[in-house]
């Protein structure tokens, strides 16, 4: 089943969706056992228009699902009353990512205000969620000037309006995760299973990368000759992947091998869907990335957040 919602839940999203005059634009349909995989483009084609009509976008996933872009409200209500394809019983359920899109506003004239309050100004304009940035300093949390605003439409406006005053909307590009407790990638140390905490310096547990004394640098992921927090390891440069990804719209399938064998590590990062054009990025063990992304205006957490390599 891919990451979405029920049929139950996806009415529930466009009710939600119809207080901010939006629809769920991209929508997954599913089978058990990925049986879809082996049905007939054409049925699944016919029976798709037949119900709700010529739709933007089908694309046949590797997993076996399909991804559909409809064209207006109507066909995205239509959609889910979509039961069987053939003899084949099927779900249809939103896509997590593809139907919002995150932007950062700045303004300082709002740093002293609610969360709520911003969002309760912005609700006519698509935003669904209102989160502020904060920093660390001397062990105290706090706030900043940038917003990171949750729209309920794919497509990122170029600005907002609260009360009086137009604030510019960049593209939100989420910074690379890597926990600071075992420093390994993909978690925060909220989330972290581990049971002993990892120097982030030289991969030895029980202390951290400020209390290090040792004069050699140790990477606990690739076993490498730099601390885990060094910005040129080929993690961070995911990166630049996600914000082409972000962009472009874009869909990612990511295959890559244990990070353990740095030596002959190759990291395949390949998109297999755009409405524009199709990209496929190869990058190896180096600081080399052959992605241009020259003239993407972005933000990210690590513009704003000072983080000390713990």
């Amino acid at each position: 089943m891919p990451s979405g919602l029920n049929n139950s839940q996806y009415r529930m999203v466009c009710n939600v969706s119809n207080q901010c005059n939006a629809f769920p634009k991209f929508v997954m349909i599913s089978s058990a056992k990925s049986i879809l995989k082996f049905v007939s483009p054409i049925l699944i084609y016919k029976t798709i228009t037949g119900l709700i009509g010529e739709v933007s976008y089908i694309k046949k996933l590797n997993n076996g699902h399909f991804l559909i872009e409809v064209r207006n409200k109507q066909q995205s209500e239509n959609i889910a009353q979509l039961k069987k394809i053939g003899e084949f019983e099927v779900n249809v359920a939103v896509h997590r990512s593809l139907n919002h899109s995150r932007g950062v506003i700045s303004e300082r004239e709002f740093q002293r205000d609610l969360e709520e309050d911003i969002l309760d100004c912005l609700k006519d304009q698509k935003v669904i969620a209102v989160r502020r940035i904060t920093i660390k300093r001397n062990s105290q949390i706090l706030p900043i000037k940038h917003l990171i605003l949750t729209f309920n439409t794919p497509n990122l406006p170029k600005s907002v309006k609260i009360t009086y005053i137009n604030c510019p909307v960049k593209p939100y590009i989420p910074d690379t995760l890597r926990c600071f407790k075992c420093q390994k990638f993909g978690h925060t140390i909220t989330a972290c299973r581990g049971d002993k905490k990892i120097c982030a310096r030289c991969s030895l547990p029980d202390h951290n990368s400020k209390n290090c004394s040792s004069t050699t640098a140790k990477c606990y992921n690739c076993e490498g000759d730099h601390p885990d927090y060094f910005r040129s390891y080929p993690r961070y440069k995911e990166k630049e992947i996600q914000t082409v990804k972000i962009t472009k719209k874009l869909i990612i399938s990511r295959s890559s091998e244990n990070s353990k064998r740095q030596n002959s590590q190759t990291s395949s990062l390949i998109f297999i869907s755009s409405k524009l054009n199709n990209y496929t990025f190869r990058t190896k063990h180096s600081s080399k990335f052959t992605t241009s992304t020259k003239g993407i205006k972005q933000h990210s957490c690590s513009t704003y957040n000072s983080r000390s390599p713990n």
